[in-house]
């Protein structure tokens, strides 16, 4: 089987360098910044739609964002590895399912060379595939990203991710869906959007799959 993976709020909590970044590209802009414990509820979409939610309202616009976005991508270059970590069980998840043969992958819109390089860092070896945000690629929830994944790695397919976006992303490419509540979003929103699988720990992974494919 192949086991695809959300990145941020899934396998690794990169809020703190994040928000860092954000903070940092905010404040050479002229824009007020927050708190980091604001920023899981404006991750999700890609940088640009994170610059654009802490942007002030009046300044949302396409050419502001591209401004901020100037000195978020060098200092978050720099500075990825800072803070973030793997949550907890998730190496051990993944040593697991690589050792009983699945392929694993990771589909993230974070862009592409960010998610390269936090990937290798963190799960040097463990991943066949890495995408992420690629230009002339749609960001999810558009299924594109899981159909590039699945034309690398043939064969039945799972979904793991955190976020609405990715229960949408999963609907969208017709593979099943489970859910992390150890992500960015709470397990309460995830049951009120109608989430069937939801998990609290990483080792449940193991026993939801089989459940799947039985």
């Amino acid at each position: 089987m192949t086991i695809i993976f959300d990145l941020d709020g899934t396998l690794l909590n990169t809020i703190d360098d994040l928000g860092y970044a954000c903070n940092h590209a905010l404040e050479l802009a002229g824009y007020p910044t927050h708190p980091i414990e604001a920023y899981p509820a404006k991750v999700g979409n890609g940088i640009n739609n994170l610059i654009r939610r802490a942007l002030p309202e009046a300044d949302r616009t396409e050419e502001k964002i591209l401004q901020v976005r100037k000195f978020f991508v060098p200092y978050y270059d720099a500075h990825n590895c800072d803070y973030t970590r793997p949550y907890e069980g998730i190496p051990e998840l993944l040593a697991t399912l690589k050792r009983q043969g699945h392929q694993l992958a990771v589909a993230s819109n974070k862009y592409q060379a960010a998610t390269e390089k936090i990937v290798s860092h963190y799960f040097p070896g463990i991943f066949a595939t890495v995408l992420g945000e690629r230009e002339g690629v749609e960001r999810k929830p558009d299924p594109q990203i899981v159909y590039d994944i699945r034309a690398a790695l043939p064969g039945d397919a799972l979904y793991i991710g955190d976020s609405l976006v990715d229960m949408e992303t999963a609907r969208n490419a017709g593979v099943p869906f489970v859910a992390c509540s150890w992500g960015f979003v709470s397990r309460d929103q995830l049951l009120h959007a109608g989430v069937e699988h939801i998990i609290d720990r990483a080792e449940e992974i193991l026993g939801v799959y089989k459940e799947l494919e039985s």
